[in-house]
């Protein structure tokens, strides 16, 4: 448990350098992100809309319960690592830029409580396919700037790996998600 307590104190710190950097740019309205205006797709991130332009300035919102992953864990017969759980169930967020010593990279968030429900759905066919090809199983959390490759966390160790889709992964980035989200810039 004191790996996810490191886990969400790293994700607090990451998304108050983000606000830090939004309070020192004078690009984004209210100090907040944009994103294209969507009243199908309501999210507890958004500050305020403007229906003329098309916009909604937002922010990431903590989570003030703890996602349950029972469902997803029962689908596959397969425990989850806690550092994914505790990484998707701290903030609401659209997803997150940001720059890591390899690159460009998007942290993957969910919006709202139906964007997890997808989440989990996109999770266990991942899972499955791992399975299917006799592979580790790792849980995507972030997609890089190279086509096909995607950021994981290995079910079994918590490393993080870069892994191409449908393959093996073949290289550790880091030893756990805290220390991974640790070393990362957020980007505006």
């Amino acid at each position: 448990m004191q790996e996810n307590l490191n886990l969400c104190h790293v994700l607090d710190e990451f998304m108050q350098t983000l606000q830090a950097a939004l309070t020192e740019s004078l690009e984004y309205p209210d100090n907040a992100l944009l994103t294209e205006f969507d009243e199908q797709w309501p999210s507890p991130c958004v500050i305020s809309t403007d229906n003329n332009d098309d916009q909604s300035c937002w922010l990431p919102v903590r989570k003030t319960k703890t996602t349950a992953f029972d469902n997803l864990e029962q689908a596959v017969k397969l425990t989850l690592h806690p550092d994914i759980k505790a990484f998707y169930s701290r903030y609401y967020s659209d997803p997150l830029n940001a720059n890591s010593s390899r690159g460009a990279l998007q942290l993957l968030q969910v919006w709202n409580d139906d964007d997890f429900e997808r989440l989990q759905t996109n999770l266990i066919g991942h899972i499955l396919m791992k399975q299917r090809l006799r592979q580790p199983v790792t849980l995507f959390f972030a997609l890089t700037d190279e086509d096909d490759f995607i950021l994981s966390v290995d079910n079994a160790s918590g490393e993080v790996l870069l892994e191409q889709v449908g393959q093996k992964a073949r290289e550790v980035l880091s030893p756990n998600l805290a220390t991974f989200i640790q070393s990362l810039q957020p980007l505006i």
